[in-house]
């Protein structure tokens, strides 16, 4: 890289590595297309990314969290809390079932059942009766 761009861009960002991060996701952005915010210069994209950094045509922190976006694979996402109810505790046997609140099931043979459910279908209709 050039040497001068580098020393230029030390007091933008003070860490090496987070600069040659920033610097190579910024070189990428442009050759994806993104435009460019200080004269090409005949310069190859690395450099023309350290000199925006070191002309704070952009900013660094807003740089950074760009870089952070593009690296996340798994975006959080705050949803609410669900909201816990509280268990029905079963009757015991000495508490009686006359309380509020209990509940109450009602208990159905399986002939019962049939029989309801025979008299939820239709009757088919013969020929006798559609006359």
């Amino acid at each position: 890289m050039a040497r001068v761009t580098v020393e230029d861009c030390i007091d933008k960002v003070e860490n090496r590595f987070e600069l040659v991060l920033m610097a190579g996701h910024r070189a990428r952005m442009i050759a994806s297309g993104s435009s460019i915010t200080v004269d090409r210069d005949n310069d190859k994209n690395p450099v023309v990314a350290l000199r925006e950094i070191a002309e704070t045509s952009l900013s660094p922190e807003d740089l950074k969290e760009d870089l952070i976006h593009a690296l996340q694979k798994h975006v959080e996402v705050d949803e609410p809390e669900a909201e816990t109810v509280p268990a029905l505790n079963p009757p015991t046997e000495a508490s009686g079932a006359d309380q509020p609140g209990d509940v109450q099931f009602d208990r159905m043979t399986e002939e019962d059942l049939l029989r309801g459910l025979e008299g939820l279908v239709p009757p088919v209709e013969t020929d006798d009766e559609a006359e």
